[in-house]
């Protein structure tokens, strides 16, 4: 997983897979959305105004609940 931000155009992509794929975009609403890959696998989240979405004006601090590290 790897989670990305553009300050420049206050955008948020949380990518869940590694790769290329070829996706379909499924929009929430004008701020999110969902990018689907092949066998409707979840390839990646889209967040755009990150700040005013995510917190008050600053991008929240990240943190992995029981999340297991692959050595």
């Amino acid at each position: 997983m790897k989670i990305s931000y553009d300050p420049e155009v206050d955008a948020l992509y949380i990518r869940l897979l590694d790769g290329k794929y070829e996706c379909r975009t499924m929009r929430l609403n004008d701020e999110m959305a969902l990018n689907i890959g092949p066998g409707e696998v979840l390839v990646g989240i889209e967040i755009l105004d990150a700040k005013r979405i995510l917190g008050k004006g600053d991008l929240p601090h990240v943190v992995l609940d029981n999340i297991q590290v692959a050595v």
